[in-house]
């Protein structure tokens, strides 16, 4: 397994721009699919955005696609979420997940990170 570290959460506005890291260990971070999902309060945790070992495939949900970008560098072991035009509705924790293949499913996923808040205020 890998272990992963979420980092960039915070409170921002309506409308602004948040990049969020994932910093994984180990050295088979790129054999890795890359996944991230939200759990908003309240709610189940849901799908976000995935990329594919390459970085050449990416599939997103539909509320946040062409607005949130999901990318990865291989070198740093690093994947990122850039997260445009934030609504208050992407208030929600934020993790990243690692995988063996393409997944919209949190049951695709088998190693997690701990989470990081992202709150946006109007």
């Amino acid at each position: 397994q890998v272990q992963l570290v979420e980092s960039g959460g915070g409170l921002v506005q309506a409308g602004v721009s948040l990049r969020l890291s994932c910093a994984a260990s180990g050295r088979t971070f790129s054999r890795y699919v890359m996944g991230g999902f939200r759990q908003a309060p309240g709610k189940e945790r849901e799908f976000v955005a995935a990329i594919n070992w390459s970085g050449v495939s990416t599939t997103y949900a539909d509320s946040v696609e062409g607005r949130f970008t999901i990318s990865r560098d291989n070198a740093k072991n690093t994947v990122y979420l850039q997260m445009n035009n934030l609504k208050l509705e992407d208030t929600a924790v934020y993790y990243c997940a690692a995988g063996p293949s393409i997944s919209t499913m949190m049951e695709g996923f088998g190693s997690w990170g701990q989470g990081t808040q992202v709150t946006v205020s109007s």
